[in-house]
């Protein structure tokens, strides 16, 4: 019996994907992989970034006009990539679909990272397929919904799931390790040292804080509530309070909007 039409057209958007997980461009799976999702499911953005433990993430594909690049990649990769939970996600080295609500800290939209840079971005919601490579390296495709265009829908995001193992094996194939040219971490074939939230907090390392206060300031900036901060350090609130407290007098600010101005500008003077 003949193929329909659309059971057609999926079997050749997936030949082309194939085929393109052979190609040089990453351009080429990018437009192959969002054809195929497109046929599934609609989204209006597409994004690939590769994470490598705290170094800039390199992009691997967009599909952004030059004024939406330079808010989701230009912006994103001087210093804000550091607070993504997707960043945190990708170094932690999860694996599979996972949407931004499911990874976010608990204070994540209402944090002075959220108000200063992601709500540029106009998102409903960003999901994305997280995948683990040799070393420390990962790599992340998202997918972005606008405003306009609402959430993902819970049909969409269980389809998506459904989708994961597909994406991700393809993605492997495209990209068995990220551009070499980029600074890198571990040396090639070196094993995956553990990652933990202090590795995330080298950008302190200039100033006078504890290691505990730098893992503190980490979360901080990430969006994690005090209570939040307790169970991830595994100590009781009032000591995560001590410890703010130390942190805001050793800077000299008095709002987290203070520590996220003082995070702006080291990150600037490091780039």
């Amino acid at each position: 019996m003949p193929l329909s039409l659309s059971r057609s057209g999926e079997y050749n958007q997936l030949a082309k994907l194939v085929a393109a997980t052979q190609e040089t461009s990453g351009d080429l799976f990018g437009k192959a992989v969002v054809d195929w999702l497109r046929q599934h499911v609609s989204f209006d953005h597409c994004v690939i970034f590769g994470y490598r433990g705290a170094a800039r993430p390199p992009l691997l594909f967009e599909t952004f006009s030059p004024a939406e690049s330079h808010v989701f990649v230009a912006l994103y990769q001087e210093g804000p990539y550091l607070l993504d939970p997707f960043h945190h996600a990708a170094v932690e080295r999860k694996e599979g679909f996972w949407r931004m609500r499911e990874l976010a800290p608990d204070r994540f939209y209402a944090s002075e990272y959220y108000r200063s840079y992601y709500s540029q971005t106009r998102l409903a919601e960003e999901v994305g397929f997280f995948v683990p490579l040799p070393g420390k390296d990962a790599l992340v495709l998202s997918l972005m919904r606008l405003h306009a265009s609402g959430p993902f829908g819970t049909a969409d995001t269980r389809l998506l799931r459904d989708m994961a193992p597909a994406v991700i094996s393809l993605a492997r194939l495209r990209w068995p390790n990220l551009p070499s040219d980029e600074p890198a971490d571990a040396k090639p074939g070196e094993a995956a040292a553990p990652v933990n939230e202090f590795d995330r907090a080298h950008i302190w390392k200039s100033l006078s804080l504890t290691p505990r206060e730098k893992h503190v300031v980490d979360l901080l900036l990430q969006g994690h509530s005090t209570e939040s901060i307790a169970r991830a350090m595994r100590i009781v609130p009032g000591t995560v309070k001590v410890h703010r407290r130390n942190i805001y007098r050793k800077l000299e600010i008095k709002s987290q909007a203070g520590l996220f101005a003082r995070f702006v500008e080291i990150i600037g003077a490091q780039i």
